[in-house]
C-alpha cells in the first residue's frame, strides 16, 4: 500500500490521472510531430530597368520582367489535423517568419505550441523581405534594417533606457538583451532589411495574404504584430467571410498618425486604422477626408491623448464582422496608446476584446512578448480566445 501511495503521489505530481489536466513539458514542444511543406504566392510581372554592372564604358538600364510582390510560405500540419481553421502569421517590421519558430534562447514558439493543439499554421516572409524577393526599381522605395541601439531601446533592454514610464517594468526578455549577450546576438542577427514606403508595403501585404487566404480556400485565423497589424485590418475588410478572426499584438497605432512614445515611421494613416483605403459605412471618402475627428483626454498622465471620430460615427462594415483580440504588454511603449487603437476600433462597431497583459496577471512583457520568457503562457490565452471564436 505505501508503493501504490507513493506512485499516485507522483502521478499527481506530473498530473496525470485523477482529470488533472497536463501541459507538455517544453521539450516535447520542440519534437511535436508535423509535416512542413513551402510554397509562392501572389505576386504579378512588371518590366523594370536594371543597370548590371559593366566595365567603362557604363551600359544603360536594361528593361526585364521580374515578378514582384510574392509571399515565401511555410505550411506546417500536425500529423493529426483538427478541423479548426488554419492560423496566418505576419511578423512586424525588420522580422521575418522565423519569429514563430523558436525563441532566441532556443525554447519553442508559438508555431510548435499551436501545432500541439491541432492547428495548421502558416508562416511567412512579407514582400519584399527576408526569402521573399525584393528587386531595386521604380516606386520600390528605400529598404532599410534597425540598427542595435534602436533593438535595445524599444524591445530587448528597455527597462535600463526609460523612454517610456513604464518601462522599467521589462522583465521577460531572456537574457541582458543587450550587444555582447548571446541571446540578444541571435535575435540581431536574424534582423533584415524592409520597405521603409509604408503605403507600397501595406499595398503588397494585402494582396499577397488575400492571395493566401484565396489558396487556402476555407475559414482562417490571422495572428498579426506591431508593423503588420493594419494588413490584418486590410485582410479582414477585403475577406470578411473567410477571417474567423483577428489577433493582433500591439498593431502599429493609434488611429491616424504616430504618437510618442513610438518610435516615428512618418506613416499617415488617412483612414484611421490603415493608409489605405478600407470599407467604411457611410463613405470616409477619398483619403479619408470625410472622417471627422475629436481629440479625447488621455486616461492618465502616463497615457496618449486619443483622436476619435466625431459623432455620427461611420462603421467599419466589413471589419465589425470579425472578432479581435488585441494584446498589450505591460512594459511595452505600446501601453500608451493602444487603448486608443482599440476605442476606435470600437467606436466604429468592431468588436475588440483588449487585454492589457498586467491587467491580468501576466506581467513584465515588451514589445515582443510572443518570444519572451512567458510566451507560452500568453499563447495559452490566445488559444483560450480562438477556442472561443
Amino acid at each position: 500500500m505505501h508503493i501504490l501511495r507513493l506512485l499516485a503521489a507522483s502521478l499527481f505530481e506530473r498530473g496525470i490521472g485523477l482529470g488533472v489536466p497536463r501541459k507538455a513539458p517544453t521539450s516535447d514542444l520542440l519534437n511535436i510531430p508535423h509535416t512542413r511543406e513551402y510554397f509562392y504566392v501572389g505576386g504579378q510581372y512588371v518590366n523594370i530597368g536594371v543597370r548590371l554592372y559593366t566595365p567603362n564604358p557604363p551600359q544603360p538600364p536594361l528593361t526585364h520582367s521580374y515578378k514582384l510582390g510574392q509571399i515565401y510560405v511555410e505550411k506546417l500540419s500536425p500529423l493529426h489535423p483538427t478541423t479548426k481553421p488554419a492560423l496566418i502569421f505576419i511578423h512586424g517590421a525588420a522580422q521575418t517568419g522565423t519569429n514563430w519558430l523558436n525563441t532566441p534562447d532556443n525554447r519553442p514558439g508559438w508555431s510548435h505550441y499551436f501545432l500541439s493543439k491541432g492547428y495548421t499554421v502558416y508562416l511567412s516572409d512579407q514582400p519584399e523581405r527576408g526569402r521573399s524577393s525584393w528587386y531595386p526599381g521604380p516606386g520600390t522605395g528605400a529598404m532599410l534594417p534597425l540598427w542595435v541601439s534602436q533593438i535595445e531601446s524599444y524591445f530587448t533592454a528597455t527597462a535600463e533606457h526609460s523612454l517610456w514610464p513604464n518601462a522599467y517594468l521589462h522583465t521577460q526578455w531572456p537574457g541582458t538583451g543587450k550587444k555582447g549577450d548571446p541571446i540578444f546576438d541571435n535575435f540581431y542577427a536574424g534582423q533584415v532589411q524592409f520597405q521603409i514606403e509604408s503605403r507600397r508595403s501595406e499595398e503588397l501585404n494585402t494582396l499577397a495574404y488575400t492571395a493566401l487566404i484565396d489558396k487556402i480556400g476555407a475559414d482562417v485565423y490571422v495572428v498579426t504584430h506591431s508593423q503588420s497589424g493594419p494588413y490584418g485590418w486590410q485582410i479582414g475588410d477585403k475577406r470578411p467571410n473567410k477571417v474567423r478572426g483577428i489577433v493582433t499584438m500591439e498593431p502599429a497605432g493609434p488611429a491616424f498618425f504616430d504618437t510618442p512614445p513610438a518610435p516615428p515611421t512618418g506613416s499617415v494613416r488617412d483612414f484611421g486604422i490603415t493608409e489605405l483605403p478600407i470599407q467604411y459605412t457611410p463613405s470616409a471618402g477619398e483619403n479619408g477626408t470625410r472622417l471627422e475627428t475629436i481629440v479625447v483626454k488621455a486616461r492618465n498622465v502616463n497615457s496618449t491623448n486619443c483622436v476619435m471620430q466625431r459623432e455620427p460615427v461611420k462603421r467599419l462594415e466589413n471589419l465589425r464582422r470579425i472578432p479581435v483580440l488585441m494584446l498589450t504588454g505591460e512594459a511595452s511603449y505600446h501601453m500608451a496608446y493602444d487603448y486608443c487603437t482599440a476605442g476606435f476600433m470600437r467606436q466604429a462597431g468592431v468588436k475588440v476584446e483588449h487585454v492589457e497583459l498586467g491587467d491580468v496577471g501576466v506581467h513584465g512583457n515588451g514589445h515582443m512578448m510572443f518570444m519572451e520568457k512567458n510566451n507560452l503562457d500568453i499563447a495559452e490565452r490566445v488559444h483560450d480566445w480562438l477556442e472561443k471564436h
